[in-house]
This record gives structure tokens, C-alpha cells and sequence, in this order.
């Protein structure tokens, strides 16, 4: 069995070590250590941004309870925006109901008075025509001519001996 290579020779032994020392040295130089440098960045990178991660989320729920108590807040103000606005709609429609009742009070004595104003009017106006009605009558009857002055006087005494007798006439 002479095969060489089944056969331990020192010399080719010894080269094979040195051999495997130096590509072991090289490859730890070039390549080990880029490829551990690398490793150990993106080891780096993937905690931060782990790290970030949580602190978004972290962020994001503080952001989502501080938007759930303004949320509340607001919800409170409009619920008391909307109470002063029933309120304040209630109170107007009070003091128009007041300032209608009023006015129609108003009206309604104005009326009354111009009513009574009319009623005096129509008054003077029935004894003018009543005294000249009379004067007309009284000419005709004594068929002499009396005068107004008197004939007024005279009536003014009727109405009121007819106003001291009262209703019934007695």
C-alpha cells in the first residue's frame, strides 16, 4: 500500500497546519471579524429599533388616553354648552311670553280708552244733534226762533234732571 495519500509524512503535515493557520488568520482578519462587526450592528439596530418600538407605543397610548379625556372633556362642555342653550332658550321664551302678555295689556287699554274716547265723542256729538233736533222742534212748536245759548242750557237741564231721576225714569 503505497498510496500517498494514506501515508503520514511530517513534512506535509506540517504544511497543512501552517496552511490552516494562515487561512484562519486571514479569514479572521477579513472576514470574521466584518462579518462579526456586522452582526453586532445590525444586533444594534434591530434593539433600537425595538426600543423605538416601544416607546411609539408607549407614546401612542398616552396619546390615546389623553385623546380619551379630551374626548370626555368635550363631551362634558357640550353637555353643558347644550344645558345654558335649553337654559338660555327657555328664559327668551319666558320673556317674550312676559313681553307679549304685556304688549297685548298695553293694546288692550289703549283700546279701551280710545273706546272710551270715541264713546265720549259719540256722546257730545247725540247731545249737539239731540240740542238741534230740540231747537229745530221747540222752533217749529213755538214757532218762534229761540237761540242756541238756550236752547242748549235748556237741554243740558233735562239731561241732567234725567241723570238725577236715574234708569228707571222716576
Amino acid at each position: 500500500m503505497d498510496n500517498p495519500l494514506v501515508q503520514a509524512d511530517p513534512g506535509l503535515f506540517i504544511w497543512t497546519i501552517l496552511t490552516f493557520l494562515v487561512l484562519l488568520a486571514l479569514l479572521t482578519k477579513f472576514a470574521w471579524k466584518p462579518l462579526i462587526a456586522a452582526l453586532e450592528a445590525r444586533q444594534k439596530t434591530i434593539a433600537k429599533a425595538l426600543e423605538d418600538a416601544e416607546r411609539a407605543k408607549q407614546e401612542f397610548d398616552r396619546a390615546r388616553q389623553e385623546a380619551g379625556q379630551i374626548l370626555a372633556a368635550t363631551r362634558v362642555e357640550a353637555e353643558g354648552i347644550m344645558a345654558r342653550a335649553r337654559a338660555d332658550a327657555d328664559q327668551f321664551r319666558e320673556e317674550m311670553r312676559q313681553k307679549a302678555t304685556a304688549d297685548a295689556a298695553v293694546i288692550v287699554k289703549r283700546s279701551e280708552r280710545e273706546i272710551q274716547l270715541e264713546a265720549s265723542r259719540a256722546v257730545g256729538q247725540l247731545r249737539r244733534e239731540a240740542a238741534d233736533l230740540s231747537v229745530m222742534i221747540a222752533t217749529k212748536l213755538l214757532h218762534r226762533n229761540i237761540s242756541k245759548d238756550d236752547n242748549v242750557a235748556l237741554i243740558e237741564d233735562t239731561i241732567k234732571s234725567l241723570e238725577t231721576a236715574g234708569p228707571t225714569g222716576h
